[in-house]
């Protein structure tokens, strides 16, 4: 999930009791529920660096006791008054280990088996930035504020926010769990159907951040991908998606898709893409070159593309550029 949800979580974690089980808690939980991400600092370095280190080993179960440290140091360092060390550190573990797990829920998905396994887990269920979760924890985390706003002009004692937050992490949980309850089903309409002759060789279900019902189906069949948008609560047409027939290259374009697929760009990209579509077009220059460039559906489509590797080969089997865009500029 994004970081602001991870953000709001360690709040809420922190308000709904925990900030009492050592001193200083709400600033190592704030800090521990963002801290796999500290991977964005590989942003710098481009966009290939950042896919390929993000969700990386610091999203992995045997890095978080470690990662769980540096919150627990940063406060600690800082802290004027007595500091529990161990206290302090279960909750940075907790923390991270929720931030793990809550990242599993999502499209983009986490390798948290590294380094012993590269495979990427996902359940698909929650959007990135679901847009309900987001608000029951903003309500949580503003509801002291606005509670302290009422009882100034009625006199009234301040909450605490501690039920408000008690809510918001059962509403997170219980949210999710309809989430992928959804997802399954979701998928079980699309496996269900056959698209034109074809039976589906597997199929996703990616979620948006507003309707739970609606979900971007994903259907892939030897021949072709078949893109639906599917509404749980309506009827599914299995002809009315969007057919994406897999290319079948020439030799010049299958030799330039051996060659890119050596790059770095396509050997991560290709790693990390869960349903990899390929496009051929002629480069605009030099001459008899070939344009090569895969996307990954999850994200986009090729009418707005998305997490797109590309490479331009000549005729000669040489890559003479390659790179990785999370939002290449559309070309006409």
């Amino acid at each position: 999930m994004d970081p602001v949800t991870h953000t709001l979580t360690g709040l809420a974690m922190s308000r709904a009791g925990l900030k009492r089980v050592a001193p200083y808690a709400t600033p190592v939980l704030l800090l521990a529920a963002v801290a796999p991400d500290i991977d964005v600092l590989a942003a710098p370095f481009g966009s290939l660096a950042y896919l390929h280190w993000h969700r990386h080993l610091t999203h992995t179960f045997l890095a978080a006791p470690v990662l769980a440290i540096l919150p627990v140091l940063a406060v600690g360092l800082l802290a004027r008054k007595r500091f529990d060390w161990k206290r302090a550190y279960l909750l940075s573990l907790g923390a991270v280990l929720l931030h793990v797990l809550m990242d599993w829920l999502a499209p983009y998905g986490t390798r948290f088996l590294l380094p012993f396994s590269a495979k990427w887990y996902r359940l698909d269920a929650v959007a990135l930035a679901d847009v309900w979760i987001v608000t029951a924890l903003l309500v949580a985390a503003l509801a002291p504020a606005l509670s302290r706003l009422v009882s100034s002009e009625m006199g009234a004692r301040a909450s605490t926010g501690r039920g408000w937050a008690i809510f918001a992490l059962c509403f997170l949980a219980l949210f999710s769990f309809g989430r992928w309850v959804l997802h399954e089903r979701a998928l079980a309409v699309l496996d269900a159907r056959l698209y034109g002759d074809s039976a589906p060789s597997r199929v996703a279900a990616i979620p948006g951040p507003f309707n739970s019902f609606r979900w971007t189906g994903i259907v892939e069949t030897p021949e072709f991908y078949s893109l639906h948008n599917v509404n749980l609560l309506d009827e599914f047409n299995p002809a009315e998606g969007q057919i994406l027939y897999k290319p079948e290259p020439s030799p010049l374009e299958a030799a330039a898709a051996q060659a890119a697929t050596r790059t770095e760009a396509f050997r991560v990209f290709l790693d990390f893409s869960a349903y990899p579509y390929w496009r051929f077009s002629a480069a605009e220059k030099p001459a008899d070159a070939i344009r090569v460039e895969v996307m990954d559906l999850r994200f986009g489509s090729p009418n707005h593309p998305q997490f797109v590797a590309s490479a331009i080969v000549d005729s000669g089997g040489r890559v003479l550029e390659s790179g990785f865009s999370f939002r290449p500029p559309l070309r006409r």
